[in-house]
């Protein structure tokens, strides 16, 4: 029989059961492939280890296969991850450290990717593609804890500079000038009930003046009524008179232009007479005869007798 032959078969065997335990081990045939992925955390990253899940929406789609500081801005941090492929990885998906029950095991949550969003792909200067991060549910209360102890610090300081000994001197001679006057009041709480009193009675005869007003502004609005109808039948009135004087007016002028002429003659005419019956009258006067026998014919003047006709 040949040793040799079988312990060599032997240890083929071996190594051909080995490698099909690794390979079985590492996936086999069914092994699934991965992508890898960049998220850049400006958090502190404490409790996440190598190897963390990575769900979408609670499901594992992979793990953190390395944490490091980015060179270039020391307070961030840099986390490759391994995601199956097929996982909808888009532009808008976000990616935030969470803790897992009161163990504080940290994974990382995706969520988001809408439906029209595009995939993500690898930009220029980057070696994988850049999911975009938020800050945690830790980080988020840490902010809201640091703004409201900052604002009760505020308040403090403003509480302790109200209560200064200044402010509290000024307080308590505040309150004894106001236990001054509450003395002064009680001293002479007759003479406030009488004032009040007066008032009351004031308030009163304001009130029946007041409802005596009212009778006399009805009043003066009636006369007002009266004094409008007065001035709307002036100016009716002045209407009419103007019609009138535009008659009048109409009048004149057609006398003027028609009668003015006829009169300037008659008294034209008037005057000849007159002229004549005056030339009359003073020959009468001189020679009476001459309404009898009528006038003497007139002598010939020098050098008219030997004239011939």
């Amino acid at each position: 029989m040949n040793y040799a032959a079988v312990g060599g078969f032997v240890l083929i065997l071996g190594a051909v059961l080995i490698g099909v335990v690794l390979w079985l081990a590492s996936g086999g045939a069914w092994q699934k492939k991965y992508q890898l992925y960049l998220a850049v955390e400006d958090e502190s990253v404490a409790g996440l280890n190598l190897n963390a899940p990575v769900k979408y929406m609670g499901v594992d789609v992979g793990k953190v296969r390395a944490i490091s500081l980015d060179h270039n801005n020391p307070n961030r941090v840099n986390l490759l991850f391994a995601i199956e492929q097929g996982t909808p990885i888009k532009e808008d998906t976000i990616a935030v450290l969470k803790t897992q029950g009161l163990t504080g095991i940290a994974y990382v949550e995706l969520s988001g990717g809408a439906m029209a969003s595009p995939p993500l792909q690898t930009t220029i200067g980057n070696d994988y593609p850049v999911i975009h991060t938020k800050p945690s549910l830790s980080a988020r209360l840490e902010n809201i804890l640091t703004n409201v102890l900052t604002k009760l610090d505020s308040t403090s300081n403003n509480l302790n500079a109200l209560l200064s000994v200044e402010n509290q001197a000024a307080f308590k001679s505040a309150l004894a000038d106001i236990a001054t006057v509450a003395r002064t009041i009680a001293a002479r709480k007759d003479t406030i009930d009488a004032g009040m009193a007066n008032a009351g009675r004031t308030l009163e005869n304001s009130a029946q003046v007041s409802a005596q007003m009212g009778a006399v502004v009805e009043r003066i609005g009636r006369s007002a009524d009266a004094v409008a109808k007065m001035g709307n039948a002036v100016a009716k009135t002045s209407v009419s008179a103007g019609v009138a004087v535009d008659a009048v007016g109409a009048d004149a002028k057609r006398f003027s232009v028609e009668t003015l002429p006829e009169l300037e003659r008659l008294l034209g005419e008037l005057g000849l007479l007159s002229s004549s019956l005056r030339r009359l009258s003073e020959q009468t006067t001189r020679d009476p005869r001459g309404l009898l026998f009528g006038h003497p014919p007139t002598p010939p003047g020098p050098g008219e007798q030997g004239a011939k006709p």
